[in-house]
């Protein structure tokens, strides 16, 4: 397999991009790009599986569900902060190769626990734990898809890896409802569900939301074993990588990854059994994949942008209009004699996922300028080869910080659905949980503004 390893490596050297790195790195994207997509995909079918288990026959209460709905994030964002240091230690194309196969786990076992309306609540919670291998896969690929590209494209090519990826969450929320609706597999895929209304009987095949899948992920795994590369450069040790610890940097981003990329993947968690419990008479399958696509496509124009005119400035504006964006959910959120508005509450969560993604992009614009920045200022007067290494410690340290960042941030994804259950059963509201919100974005808009977007900030980015 060694035709699949890079021995060299220089993206920042233009001759060398031109005649031969432009097309190597893009196809690693270009297989990349699929992969991240399927393990959001997994990653996320619970958010949409939730709120059909009641028709296939499941009896759970709303704090369950709210569980199931937030558990995947839990185990993704723990798994991502192991997976973020993997592809050094492993090589990118093997890692993407392996862990997109790993999505076969979650994948069959939905597939055969919800064939049937007896499987345990335990069961139902291990199997969403497993859903968070698909989070997981996140930290590895933009770690490695960050080492392929020069400091001047890093924003698009990683926006391009992780807001396409990103549109696995709003494909799981379109095209499960409709798998779920037809025997797609025969006699393979087992015997529907079935439920009554109005005294019609319907018939629903839950199990398809996770065998719909399987051959999806076998094929992206066979074209990232075959079709991506290792580079020989990017290798290194954990206790090498581990230097990112000590960086104040790190920790900065990691808490504006929170509310970028936190928000959008809790939103996209909690969205649909919010409003199915805010506003019964919708149907939030019908509108829950709106959200989550928006925010996908927003971020490489965040990433794009941000290579324009900085990430800092586009980050910084980012938060100040997801704080007026929660404000806007506010006002039309049910509350006491007030029946609320759908229309206004859908239009300003899109809002909110539409600058999360914005934010998602630009503060991973700013990771490696700041890495590199920080690396060449110390190799500054040390000569030619002293530079020359700067650019790779810088490389690989912002590739760690990227996948780290990503473990941390997706943490939002349990806390924001267990805000919201938490708050609905202490008050009967979701608006404690979203006061809480704007305080903490509050605290990402001072933080960007004293470190990277003022006219003195020591580090501008």
């Amino acid at each position: 397999m060694t035709s699949h390893v890079l021995k060299r490596w220089e993206p920042e050297n233009t001759a060398f991009w031109q005649q031969t790195g432009s097309r190597i790195a893009h196809r690693n994207l270009w297989i990349s790009i699929p992969a991240l997509m399927l393990a959001f995909s997994i990653w996320m079918l619970w958010s949409v599986v939730v709120v059909n288990l009641d028709l296939a026959g499941f009896q759970l209460s709303k704090n369950q569900l709210f569980w199931l709905s937030a558990m995947p994030a839990l185990s993704g964002a723990t798994l991502r902060v192991f997976y973020s240091f993997l592809v050094p230690i492993f090589g990118g194309r093997r890692w993407t190769a392996l862990s997109t196969a790993s999505l076969l786990v979650p994948a069959l076992g939905m597939g055969f626990a919800l064939r049937d309306p007896s499987t345990s609540y335990p069961m139902l919670l291990a199997l969403a734990l497993l859903c968070g291998l698909g989070g997981g896969n996140f930290s590895s690929s933009m770690a490695n898809i960050s080492f392929f590209f020069p400091k001047s494209r890093k924003g698009i090519a990683t926006g391009l890896n992780a807001g396409i990826g990103n549109l696995g969450v709003s494909i799981a929320q379109f095209c499960v409802p409709l798998a779920i609706s037809a025997s797609m597999f025969g006699a393979l895929g087992g015997e529907p569900q079935r439920y009554t209304i109005d005294g019609v009987q319907h018939s629903i095949w839950l199990q398809n939301a996770g065998f719909m899948w399987v051959p999806l992920i076998l094929a992206s795994s066979l074209a990232a074993w075959f079709g991506m590369n290792d580079i020989a450069d990017a290798r290194a040790s954990f206790s090498e990588q581990a230097i990112i610890f000590k960086r104040k940097h790190n920790w900065l981003m990691c808490w504006l990854y929170i509310g970028t990329f936190g928000s959008f993947i809790g939103f996209s968690a909690g969205f649909p059994m919010l409003t199915k419990t805010l506003f019964p008479e919708i149907n939030p399958t019908n509108y829950a994949f709106l959200g989550p696509l928006v925010g996908s496509l927003t971020r490489p124009l965040g990433g794009w942008v941000s290579d324009k005119i900085g990430g800092a400035h586009v980050t910084l504006y980012t938060f100040i209009a997801m704080i007026l964006a929660v404000l806007g959910v506010l006002a039309f959120t049910p509350g006491q004699g007030d029946a609320g508005s759908f229309t206004g509450f859908l239009v300003m969560f899109i809002l909110l996922f539409g600058f999360a993604g914005l934010g998602n992009g630009s503060t991973f614009r700013m990771i490696p300028v700041i890495f590199q920045t920080a690396r060449l200022n110390d190799a500054r007067g040390k000569g030619e080869q002293a530079e020359k290494q700067a650019l790779i410690d810088a490389s690989k340290e912002s590739a760690a910080v990227l996948g780290f960042s990503g473990a941390i941030g997706a943490y939002g994804g349990f806390f924001i659905p267990r805000s919201f259950g938490t708050s609905l059963d202490l008050t009967g509201s979701a608006s404690a949980a979203l006061l809480v919100f704007i305080g903490f974005y509050v605290t990402c808009v001072v933080i960007t503004w004293w470190f990277y977007a003022r006219s003195r900030a020591a580090t501008p980015c």
